[in-house]
């Protein structure tokens, strides 16, 4: 599954233009990298969102097989590693 696709049905990121946004501006890493939102996800990926200030890192804990999954079952698709408040500069 594409990063900008499961950024959105896990609901980390609300919508998909806005996740390839996100990509795009370098906000967010697989594996310590730099995506892009084509990116294929794979279980056991990590995922770092930096926001204005905020820095999520969550694990793929599962890939789901159809493009709609259901609010409760979203958050069962990653474990969250660290979320931590960013100071802005």
């Amino acid at each position: 599954m594409r990063l900008d696709l499961y950024l959105k049905v896990s609901r980390l990121i609300q919508r998909r233009t806005l996740a390839q946004e996100f990509c795009d501006a370098g906000l967010i890493d697989v594996n310590g990298v730099a995506a892009k939102s084509g990116k294929e996800v794979k279980i056991g990926d990590e995922i770092t969102i930096n926001r204005r200030n905020r820095k999520i890192t969550v694990r793929v804990a599962s890939v789901p097989d159809t493009k709609q999954v259901s609010k409760q079952s979203a958050g069962d698709l990653f474990t969250v590693i660290s979320d931590e408040q960013v100071e802005s500069a």
